[in-house]
């Protein structure tokens, strides 16, 4: 026979308090006598009674979830962040529903996921139509683009400073010494890659340069490594390239020194962004330009936990800045 299920009543008779403070202990953030507390574990426990989060959540209106949307997890960028994230959010007392999508419909993903009774919404990777971000928005459900934006969106957006990025990685390969400098694009209607891609022409219009040949390898090793035999199949080949995230770049080291036995950084500079771990590993040593993950999710949890309590979705765009560094895959400049 199945055994019977504990009630939050059987609990209450147990540790001798009334039901309500069974309830209490058990919902976030509400007020509670640390012995009464005390009392209502030991006897939940010993019961071995769990409570049922989404009848709560039928009662409250509240069900403590935030759904994340990524669009793909190659890019070690993103399993970094969604760990970090959903660590966040649960020192915060919510938790964190998963879904996965493609580069197609995502707007039907994330309506599913409103099924869920989602108190906010992350997309990491991914996009939303401005129909749907207004939706949400108008039902009091706060929408927070990660590492993406769009301008015309009522969405909230967190973001490195991408243009200056961009714009760093030009300065330091003409200080360098580096004269044909190509880059390696993403996605192309990504605003990550347009404004590395900016701040990357920006910098070299500054020292009176301009980008040697382009590529495009929408974020993907297997582009990225293509993108990388037709620039350097070239009689003249490039001295320097600006791949527009670490995962790519990964793929164009691999093909720069095993396919066309260049040597890096001696005959040829390869910066990348985002600053994942393995950009670190020895095996490729990438200079690159770091996201600052940490405040990133820190305000992107503030943005979500703010407009959540507060009932109020407006539109916020946080803008982290970005920083360099140097490692040995690019020639040092000599000043």
């Amino acid at each position: 026979m199945a055994k019977p299920t504990v009630t939050s009543a059987d609990v209450a008779r147990a540790a001798k308090v009334s039901q309500s403070a069974v309830s209490r202990t058990f919902t976030r953030g509400a007020s509670v006598a640390q012995e009464t507390r005390r009392k209502v574990l030991k006897a939940a426990d010993e019961l071995g009674y769990r409570p049922n989060a989404l009848a709560r959540s039928l009662i409250s209106g509240k069900s403590g979830i935030i759904g994340v949307l990524v669009a793909y997890l190659d890019n070690q960028f993103y399993p970094v962040v969604i760990e970090k994230l959903s660590r966040s959010l649960q020192a915060k007392g919510y938790r964190v529903l998963l879904f996965m999508t493609d580069q197609g419909d995502q707007d039907a993903v994330v309506k599913d996921m409103l099924q869920y009774q989602v108190e906010g919404v992350v997309m990491a990777s991914a996009h939303l139509s401005s129909q749907l971000a207004q939706q949400c928005a108008d039902n009091g459900i706060p929408v927070v683009l990660f590492n993406r934006y769009i301008a015309t969106s009522p969405a909230n957006s967190v973001t490195s400073d991408n243009l200056d990025g961009g714009r760093m990685v030009a300065d330091y390969l003409i200080r360098g010494g580096r004269k044909r400098i190509s880059f390696i694009a993403g996605f192309e209607d990504s605003s990550t890659n347009r404004d590395r891609e900016a701040g990357f022409y920006k910098g070299l219009a500054e020292h009176g340069a301009v980008c040697y040949s382009r590529g495009v390898g929408a974020y993907t090793q297997e582009g990225a490594a293509q993108a990388a035999r037709e620039l350097f199949g070239e009689t003249k080949k490039p001295d320097a390239v600006f791949v527009a995230n670490d995962h790519m770049a990964f793929a164009v080291m691999d093909v720069l020194r095993n396919e066309l036995n260049l040597h890096i950084p001696d005959d040829v500079s390869v910066v990348g962004y985002d600053d994942v771990p393995q950009s670190a590993w020895k095996a490729y040593d990438l200079t690159t330009v770091e996201q600052p993950s940490g405040p990133m999710i820190d305000a992107t949890v503030d943005i979500l936990l703010e407009q959540i309590s507060n009932q109020d979705v407006t539109r916020k765009a946080a803008v982290l800045p970005a920083r360099f560094v140097e490692r040995n895959s690019a020639r040092k400049p000599v000043d």
